[in-house]
């Protein structure tokens, strides 16, 4: 898994200001919004609904704005959203895949493809890039909690998880997208406390950036691409993003 920044990419959105992470909560409510469309309210037979439950948790939003949003988005006057995702390179061909949640194509597209261009990247079909990832379910679980390392792999791996790496902050479980949620309620019924439990796509293949000019351009593009309301996740193979 080198290169991979998912505790990074979290740290990063729990360091946010207020304001930023209001934002953070607005695109997670949109993504609850198409998930009660597709599966209705309830958490309990609608599993991905449960996911997005738990990363607004996650993001330490209260219990009462995760009720309003399903409220909101079960009642007859709900705004409409769709999912619609765009591929792309950013500079020195770092690939880009960006997920967005919207009421309006047009916008999005436009949005998402000025900010490519803008920084030295550019847009591309659907395809394009996705094959240099693979979707797997990424559980964290902080060193600080506590856990065990060797316990904690063994519980991983028999509750059915593919992989378990562990650095000096965290302790990372790799899954199959569809065993993510049986492996973080295992986890959890054992007793482990979760930080952050998502579905995530892992590049195959990094790209490092040596240019200086193209490390300010890229990190400019990931700014922007976070900062517009329509964009959900943004995920791309940029090795030494951390600069």
């Amino acid at each position: 898994m080198s290169g991979h920044s998912k505790w990074n990419n979290i740290k990063h959105k729990k360091e946010k200001t207020d304001a930023q992470k209001a934002k953070v909560f607005t695109k997670i409510g949109k993504e609850m919004a198409i998930a009660i469309r597709a599966g209705g309210p309830d958490p309990n037979s609608n599993s991905k609904l449960r996911e997005l439950i738990a990363k607004a948790k996650a993001n330490n939003v209260p219990n009462d704005n995760i009720d309003r949003v399903i409220k909101k988005a079960s009642g007859a006057d709900a705004v409409t959203y769709e999912e619609v995702v765009y591929e792309g390179y950013g500079p020195s061909g770092v690939a880009v895949i960006v997920e967005c949640a919207t009421d309006n194509r047009n916008r999005t597209a436009s949005d998402v493809r000025h900010y490519f261009d803008k920084y030295g990247g550019n847009l591309g079909q659907i395809g394009c890039v996705g094959y240099l990832f693979e979707d797997k379910g990424v559980i964290i679980i902080l060193r600080e909690s506590g856990a065990d390392e060797d316990a904690l792999m063994e519980a991983a791996l028999e509750a059915g998880a593919a992989d378990f790496v562990a650095d000096d902050e965290v302790f990372e479980i790799y899954t199959e997208p569809s065993d993510l949620e049986a492996v973080r309620d295992a986890l959890e019924g054992a007793g482990y406390k979760i930080e952050s439990a998502e579905k995530d796509k892992i590049p195959s293949t990094y790209v490092t950036l040596e240019n200086e000019d193209d490390i300010k351009n890229m990190n400019l593009m990931i700014e922007h691409l976070e900062d517009c309301d329509d964009v959900s996740e943004i995920y791309h193979n940029w090795e030494n993003a951390d600069e």
